[in-house]
C-alpha cells in the first residue's frame, strides 16, 4: 500500500504555482524575469540521432567479403550487421527482427550483400548508399533456412532447407522459382532416411549446370540443372560439415564429422580418392586412425606457381583438452597450426580473383573469432598477422568507465599518439590492410575529440574520435603501481572486492593541464601527470588517509523544501593539525591477528618503477582499514591544477589532498560541512557498522575473472586522522518516489541502498563564498546523494612555493542549497551565461628544466582584486537525478528552477557547449534524452531514445560539447549520438562510403583449344531455366515477400526523425543522381565491351586471313 503524504502534496502544489511546463519563473520577490540573459538555444538546434557505432561486434555468427570492393561483413546473433572496409570505414546496419544471422553472400561488385536470418528470412541490403537499406524481404513459411549460395555474376540464389530441399530465390525481384530440387529425387530411390539438412550448395566451377548439394548425413549430389535429375552420388558413412571445390572443377574436398577429409574425383563416386586426418595420430598397424573432433569447415585454394593450399577449421584431436582453437594451414607438405586467443566463429580465405574457375592466388585468411577478428598473411613465412586497422579492442578488459571530450586542444592527440607510438607491438606483417574498401566522409565538422575507457584490469586507453573515427591513441596500466601476489597461498585478507582489484572506478582528466586522476575499487586514487620523458622512479610516493564515520538515525527536512539556508557568522578553519582524534570503535572483523587496520587494500610495489614517456606516477593515495572495517569505496573525485590540489569522497565524507607537496590537507565527514546553524545538518548518533558496497563494476556476460591478489599493507608514513562525525539522513519516500531518492553516486555504480549521505561530486571555482562577499576566491562545491549542496572556502598562499610554509586552510560555509534527489553535476556562469570554467594551469613537462618549467607554469591568482558591485554576477547551476536549479552569487538566491522527472531518475546530467551557447543535457532512467537551456532551464528536447536495459549503458552514457554523446551498447561496442540538429543535417557527408565503382576484372583467358573442344567453363542459361515460362511460380504459402524501405530518403527518416523539405529535396537530387551515373556507368562499360570485342574480332581475321585450314 502507498503512503500518503499530504507534505507532499503540498509541495507539489507550491512547485508547480511557481514554475510551468515549459521554464521556472523566478522565485517570488526576485526582481529578475526569464530574460536575465539573452538566450540564443532553441529547440530547432536540437535533434537526436545515431552516428556511428564503434568496437568489436558483439556475438558474431556470420561473415562474407567482397573480392572487388574489398568489403567485410560481420552479422550477429542480435540480428546486427557491421560493415568494414578501409581504417575508418565501418557501417552499422540492424535488422527489425532482431534474430540471428546464420549467412552472408555478397552481391559481388554490385553494391549489394544478401542476409539470411534464424527466422528464415532472407534479406537483400543496398550498400550503395551511406545508410545501408533493405529493398526485399523474403519470410519463408514452411520451409527453414540452412544454406545460402549466390554464384558469381548471377541472380539466382539457391536457398537449402532443413527438409533438403533446395528454392532458388530471384534477387532482382525477390520472387521465388518455380523450379524446386526436391530431397527425395536428389537421393537414391533406395535410401530409407531422410538425407538431413542441406549443408552445403556450390556450382561447379566449370560447369555452371552442375549443382553440387551436400546433406548432413554424408551423401554429396551432383546435380544436372537442365535435365533435372543427379548424375552422381557419393556416399561416405560420416556427416558433412563443408565442402570446397578445386577450380578445375574436377575433384572437390568434405569435411566429416570424425576430424577427416575426403577428397572426391567427380566421375568416380564408388569412393574417395583419397582420405587424410590432419591431427589424427596414424596407426603404425594400417588400422584407421582414431576418431578426432570435426571439421567445421574446409577451403581448398590453388595457386599457379605452387602447391594450393587447404585451411581447416576444427579436427583436433580429443586428448587437446583445454588447448584454444586452432587454424590449421596445410601447404604442400607443411603443416602450420595456428592458435587463437578466442573460439573461431567462421574464417574466409581472401583470394586474388573473384572467378571459382581459375587459379584462386591466396593471399590471406580472415578468421573471426567470438572476440577478434584476425587477418593472416598467407605469403608470408611463419604466417604473420596483419596490424588490425579497426578499434576492435575495447573489450580487451571490460569497461568500467567512460568520458568523452570532444573540441580539446589541437595539440592533445598528437602528443598522446606519439607516446602511444612507442607501445605498439613488433612482428606484424609488412603488407597493406587487405580490407581496404570504401571512402572516407567529406564532412564539415573537424575538431579534436578524445575519448577515454577505463577497465577492470585497471588499464585505461585512450582513443582519437574525431571525424566519427576511432583510434586507440595510448594506453595506461595503472597495475603497474602495484605489486601483483604470485601464488594463491599469497592472497591476502585485505581485499573489499571478490574479482578485479585494479578497476577503474572513476577518473578526472584535465585536458589543458594534461592532469589524469583515476580512482579503482579498491579505495585507492592515483594521480599521474604526462611526461615525454621517460624516468625510472625509485620509490612510489604513498599517502594513506584514515577515515571513518560514524552513522546515525535522524529526521531531514524534505529535499524538496525551498527554505535557504542561513550562513553561519563565522567558519572555523580546519586542517589535520588542528582536529582531535575521535573516539575509535571497537567494532571490527575479529581474527586470529585481531582486527585489520591501517592496512590498505593494495600493497604499492617497492622495488623501482620504470616509468616510459606518458602518464607518469605522480601520487598514490590509498584508504586503509579502520578497526576492522574495509574503506569505503571512492565515488567522486576532482582535481584542481591551478591550486595543486586533487579532492575525493565516498560514503564516509571527503579528503583533499594537495599532491604537489604530496601532503593530506584536510578531511572530514560529511556532517562537518554543515554549519552549526544550518537546518540541514545532520546529527551523529550511535555508530553501527556500514554494509560494504559491492565492487562489481563488470557485467556477469563481459566480466573477466584476475588472478591478482591484494596484499598485505605497505610500511610507509602515514598522515591521517580519523573521521567519526557524520550523520545518516533518513529520507522521507512515498509510493512513487521510493525508488529514486536513495543515494546513488553520480556513475550509478557500487553505491548501497542505505539512507546513507555520500559525496557525490564536487566542482572547484572562483566564486563568492558569503552572500557579503564582494570579491571572489577559490571554492569547493560539494554535492552529496541527499541533495544538499555545500560550499567549502579554500584559503590559499598567494604562491605555490609558499605552500610549504603557510598551508591550505578551508572554511566550511554551510548548505548553499537543496534539491531533490542526489547531486550530479554542478558549474558555474557568470553574468553572461557563459560558463566559468575551473582554473587550470598550462601544461609544463614535469621532467623538464626548471627555467622551461617556469616559463610555462604560471599560476592564475587565487583572489583576483576586481571588486564587484552588489548584484549578482554569477550563476551556480545545479543538476540532480530529479530536479535542476540555478542560483544567483553572492545573493544564494535560487533564480530558476525546473523539475526534470516526478516518475523516474537522471542517471547522467552534464553543462554542455553546443551552437556557441550552454546548457544542460540530461539522460533518464526512463530513456528520455533532455537539454535545459542556461540559465533559464527551458526544455530545448525532449526523446524518448533508450530505456535503462543494463547498468552498463548507465555507467558509460556521457555527454560531451558540440551535441556529442556516446555510451557502450555491449560489452564490445560504443554507440556514438549526437543531440545537434547541425551534425544530423550534415551526417550524410560526414558518414564513410562503402560502395565505389570498381571495374570488375577481366574472366579468364579459356584458351583456343579449349573453346574450340569445349574444355573450358559452361555457361547456363539461368533465366530460361529458372524463369517463371519455363519453372512456372512457385507456391504463395511457401514464401512471403516483403518490400524495403530501401531508397535513401526513408533510411534517412529512420536514422534522423522528421527530415526537412529541403532535405528530403537534397536526397531526392542525390538519389537520381546516383541512379544517372550507374547509367553512364554502365553505358561506358557497353562500349569498352564493344570496342574490345571489335578489336579481338579484327586481329583474329588478320591472323588467320591467308593461312588454309591445315595450317589453323
Amino acid at each position: 500500500m502507498k503512503k500518503f503524504n499530504i507534505r507532499k502534496v503540498l509541495d507539489g502544489l507550491t512547485a508547480a504555482s511557481s514554475s510551468s511546463s515549459s521554464s521556472a519563473t523566478a522565485q517570488p520577490g526576485t526582481p529578475r524575469e526569464n530574460d536575465v540573459v539573452q538566450e540564443t538555444l532553441q529547440s530547432e538546434h536540437f535533434q537526436l540521432c545515431k552516428t556511428v557505432r564503434h568496437g568489436f561486434p558483439y556475438q558474431p555468427s556470420s561473415m562474407a567479403f567482397d573480392p572487388v570492393q574489398k568489403i567485410l561483413a560481420v552479422g550477429t546473433q542480435t540480428g546486427a550487421l557491421r560493415l568494414f572496409g578501409r581504417a575508418g570505414v565501418e557501417c552499422y546496419c540492424q535488422h527489425e527482427s532482431g534474430a540471428a544471422v546464420i549467412q552472408l553472400q555478397f552481391l559481388i561488385n554490385e553494391g549489394a550483400l544478401v542476409s539470411a536470418l534464424a527466422d528464415d528470412s532472407i534479406h537483400l541490403w543496398n550498400l550503395r548508399q551511406k545508410i545501408p537499406a533493405i529493398l526485399h524481404s523474403l519470410k519463408f513459411n514452411r520451409e527453414r533456412i540452412t544454406y545460402c549460395h549466390l554464384p558469381f555474376q548471377s541472380k539466382w540464389l539457391y536457398i537449402g532447407s532443413e527438409r533438403g530441399n533446395i528454392h532458388i530465390v530471384n534477387v532482382e525481384s525477390f520472387t521465388l522459382s518455380g523450379y524446386v530440387i526436391m530431397w527425395n529425387k536428389a537421393i537414391e530411390l533406395s535410401t530409407k532416411t531422410h538425407p538431413g539438412p542441406v549443408v552445403h550448395i556450390s556450382d561447379n566451377p566449370m560447369d555452371e549446370g552442375k549443382l553440387l548439394i551436400g546433406f548432413e548425413c554424408g551423401v554429396v549430389v551432383l546435380w544436372d540443372l537442365k535435365s533435372k535429375k543427379a548424375d552422381y552420388r557419393y556416399n561416405y558413412d560420416e556427416a558433412i560439415h563443408s565442402v570446397a571445390w578445386h577450380h578445375e572443377g574436377k575433384q572437390f574436398v568434405c569435411s566429416h564429422s570424425d576430424g577427416t577429409l575426403t577428397t572426391w574425383n567427380i566421375r568416380a563416386p564408388a569412393k574417395p580418392a583419397q582420405i587424410i586426418t590432419p591431427h589424427g595420430k596414424q596407426p603404425k598397424d594400417g588400422k584407421k586412425p582414431e576418431p578426432c573432433k570435426p571439421i567445421l569447415k574446409v577451403e581448398y585454394k590453388t595457386t599457379r606457381a605452387g602447391d594450393p593450399f587447404m585451411v581447416v577449421f576444427g579436427g583436433l584431436s580429443y586428448d587437446t583438452v583445454g588447448r584454444r582453437a586452432c587454424l590449421t594451414v596445410m601447404h604442400g607438405k607443411s603443416t602450420a597450426v595456428l592458435e587463437m586467443d578466442y573460439p573461431i566463429v567462421d574464417f574466409l580465405t581472401l583470394c586474388e580473383t573473384p572467378y571459382p574457375n581459375d587459379f584462386q592466388e591466396p593471399y590471406a585468411v580472415v578468421v573471426l573469432l567470438e572476440k577478434d577478428l584476425v587477418v593472416i598473411d598467407l605469403g608470408q613465412i611463419g604466417y604473420p598477422i596483419f596490424e588490425s586497422q579497426y578499434p576492435l579492442t575495447i573489450h580487451e578488459s571490460p569497461v568500467t568507465c567512460c568520458e568523452y571530450f570532444a573540441d580539446c586542444p589541437a595539440e592533445l592527440i598528437p602528443a598522446l599518439y606519439s607516446v602511444g607510438s612507442l607501445q605498439k607491438r613488433q612482428g606484424y606483417s609488412k603488407k597493406e590492410w587487405p580490407i581496404s574498401g570504401g571512402n572516407w566522409g567529406q564532412g564539415t565538422q573537424n575538431y579534436p575529440e578524445i575519448i577515454i575507457t577505463g577497465h577492470a584490469d585497471g588499464s585505461i586507453k585512450f582513443w582519437d574520435a574525431s571525424a566519427l573515427m576511432l583510434q586507440v591513441l595510448y594506453k595506461l596500466k595503472t597495475a603497474k603501481v602495484f605489486e601483483r601476489a604470485r601464488g594463491k597461498e599469497e592472497k591476502p585478507n585485505t581485499d573489499i572486492v571478490d574479482e578485479d582489484p585494479f578497476a577503474i572506478q572513476t577518473l578526472f582528466w584535465c585536458p589543458e593541464s594534461r592532469m589524469l586522476c583515476v580512482a579503482g575499487v579498491s579505495a585507492h586514487v592515483i594521480i599521474y601527470r604526462f611526461s615525454k620523458q621517460e624516468v625510472t622512479t625509485d620509490v612510489v610516493q604513498l599517502l594513506e588517509v584514515r577515515m571513518q564515520c560514524e552513522f546515525g538515525e535522524v529526521d531531514s527536512p524534505d529535499p524538496g523544501g525551498e527554505q535557504t539556508p542561513t550562513l553561519p557568522t563565522s567558519a572555523a578553519s580546519s586542517s589535520p593539525q588542528e582536529a582531535e582524534p575521535p573516539n575509535q570503535l571497537s567494532a571490527g572483523i575479529n581474527s586470529s591477528e585481531g582486527p585489520r587496520d591501517n592496512i590498505p587494500c593494495l600493497q604499492v610495489r617497492s622495488s623501482p618503477l620504470k616509468q616510459s614517456p606518458g602518464y607518469q606516477v605522480e601520487l598514490v593515495v590509498q584508504l586503509v582499514w579502520v578497526s576492522g572495517e574495509p574503506p569505503q569505496q571512492i565515488t567522486s573525485l576532482a582535481v584542481n591544477s591551478s591550486f595543486g590540489l586533487v579532492v575525493f569522497g565516498n560514503s564516509n565524507g571527503l579528503a583533499v589532498v594537495d599532491y604537489v607537496q604530496k601532503t593530506l590537507l584536510l578531511h572530514m565527514g560529511t556532517s562537518e560541512l554543515y554549519s552549526p546553524s544550518d537546518p540541514c545538518q545532520r546529527q551523529p548518533h550511535s555508530p553501527r557498522k556500514p554494509r560494504q558496497p559491492s565492487g562489481g563494476l563488470c557485467d556477469s556476460n563481459d566480466g573477466s575473472n584476475n588472478s591478482e591478489d591484494r596484499c598485505k599493507s605497505p610500511t610507509s608514513a602515514k598522515m591521517s586522522r580519523k573521521i567519526s562525525s557524520s550523520g545518516e539522513q533518513k529520507p522521507e519516500l512515498d509510493g512513487k518516489d521510493n525508488a529514486f531518492t536513495r543515494s546513488r553516486s553520480s556513475s550509478v555504480t557500487s553505491i548501497d541502498r542505505e539512507s546513507r549521505e555520500v559525496i557525490s561530486s564536487f566542482y572547484f571555482c572562483e566564486s563568492f563564498p558569503k552572500k557579503s562577499d564582494s570579491l571572489v576566491s577559490p571554492c569547493l562545491l560539494v554535492g552529496t546523494t541527499q541533495g544538499s549542496v555545500m560550499m567549502v572556502a579554500l584559503c590559499l598562499p598567494p604562491g605555490s612555493e609558499q605552500k610549504v610554509l603557510q598551508p591550505v586552510s578551508f572554511a566550511t560555509c554551510g548548505t548553499l542549497v537543496r534539491l531533490k534527489g542526489g547531486i550530479l553535476t554542478m558549474a558555474l556562469l557568470d553574468a553572461g551565461g557563459t560558463l566559468l570554467p575551473p582554473s587550470d594551469e598550462p601544461w609544463y613537462d614535469p621532467n623538464a628544466s626548471d627555467e622551461e618549467k617556469e616559463k610555462v607554469r604560471r599560476r592564475r591568482p587565487a583572489t583576483p582584486p576586481s571588486s564587484q558591485e552588489s548584484q549578482d554576477t554569477q550563476f551556480a547551476v545545479l543538476c540532480s537525478e530529479k530536479q535542476a536549479k540555478v542560483v544567483g552569487m553572492p545573493s544564494q538566491t535560487r533564480i530558476y528552477k525546473h523539475n526534470i522527472t516526478e516518475t523516474s531518475f537522471v542517471l547522467r546530467a552534464d553543462v554542455v557547449q553546443t551552437g556557441g551557447a550552454y546548457c544542460i543535457a540530461c539522460f533518464c532512467a526512463n530513456g528520455h534524452i533532455m537539454t535545459l537551456s542556461l540559465p533559464s532551464l527551458r526544455p530545448l528536447l525532449d526523446v524518448n531514445y533508450l530505456p535503462l536495459t543494463d547498468m552498463r549503458i548507465a555507467r558509460t552514457f556521457c555527454f560531451s560539447n558540440l551535441g556529442q554523446a556516446l555510451y557502450l551498447t555491449s560489452p564490445t561496442e560504443i554507440q556514438r549520438i549526437t543531440y545537434s540538429q547541425e551534425t544530423c543535417d550534415n551526417l550524410q557527408e560526414m558518414l564513410s562510403e562503402l560502395f565505389t565503382p570498381v571495374e570488375t576484372p577481366e574472366a579468364p583467358n579459356r584458351g583456343f583449344f579449349k573453346g574450340l573442344f569445349g574444355g573450358g567453363a559452361q555457361s547456363l542459361d539461368r533465366e530460361d531455366l529458372f524463369g517463371e515460362t519455363t519453372a512456372g511460380k512457385a507456391s504463395r504459402s511457401l514464401a512471403q515477400h516483403i518490400p524495403g524501405p530501401g531508397g535513401m530518403e526513408g533510411m534517412k527518416g529512420a536514422a534522423s526523425g522528421v527530415v526537412g523539405d529541403l532535405a528530403r529535396a537534397r536526397v531526392a537530387l542525390d538519389e537520381r543522381g546516383q541512379k544517372l551515373g550507374e547509367l553512364e556507368e554502365r553505358t561506358a562499360a557497353m562500349m569498352a565491351s564493344a570496342e574490345s570485342f571489335s578489336k579481338h574480332a579484327h586481329n583474329m581475321m588478320v591472323k588467320y586471313k591467308d593461312k588454309k585450314w591445315y595450317q589453323l
